[in-house]
């Protein structure tokens, strides 16, 4: 089954915890949390005190992606500070590194997840695909919510999931960026099974009817 991760960069942070509990109940899945540093992508959100946070507010999957510089230096404080899978980019740190933060988020106990920009090689993922719990394809730019579907993504996902049927079968493929009851039909048709989806989801009064579009797609 398709699994749906709503991502908070679209939710109203005044009423953080009313759009959490109200994207539970219309059957989200994961709950996907951006965090940006200003550095690795032009744009700041959130840190390891929000996820604290959330962890405390509900009992949702925390699907946190680290869009920050370097992150091996934090992976272990976001497992630390409650979150159930920390995905990270590969373009962010060096292989070495790479490897070591995956071997942390692994110690930690939790799920480890790599993320590729859209301008970043699916055979760049080859090293590490036999570690990983997840991988997520970024269909815009990463940095900033509310960007338009990138198509010629499309066959990165396809070449993705052979890679991952090949290596890892129990790897999910997760896929960010644009995704709509549109797009969705044609990333699950490349082989992605969960979809983040922000201000498709979060921008509409009936949540319920949207996530349903967009699994059933």
């Amino acid at each position: 089954m398709t699994k749906i991760a709503p991502s908070i960069l679209s939710a109203d942070f005044t009423a953080l915890i009313n759009d959490i509990n109200d994207v539970k109940s219309a059957g989200a899945d994961y709950l996907h949390v951006d965090v940006m540093d200003g550095i690795f992508v032009p744009n700041i959100s959130i840190g390891i005190p929000v996820v604290k946070s959330l962890r405390k507010a509900t009992d949702m999957f925390l699907d946190v992606h680290l869009m920050i510089d370097r992150p091996h230096r934090y992976v272990r404080a976001f497992c630390e500070a409650g979150a159930d899978l920390v995905t990270f980019h590969l373009e962010a740190d060096q292989p070495q590194d790479v490897f070591e933060a995956i071997m942390t988020v692994k110690d930690c106990g939790k799920k480890v997840g790599l993320s590729v920009k859209p301008k970043t090689p699916a055979v760049t993922l080859l090293p590490y695909i036999s570690m990983l719990d997840l991988i997520l394809v970024m269909t815009v730019e990463p940095g900033f919510g509310g960007q338009s579907f990138m198509h010629d993504q499309l066959p990165k996902i396809k070449e993705i999931r052979r890679m991952i049927d090949g290596l890892n079968p129990a790897c999910e493929l997760e896929v960010d960026g644009g995704i709509d009851p549109n797009t969705s039909r044609l990333v699950k048709d490349a082989g992605a099974n969960v979809l983040v989806a922000g201000s498709a989801i979060f921008g509409k009064d009936d949540r319920k009817a949207v996530i349903e579009a967009i699994r059933g797609a």
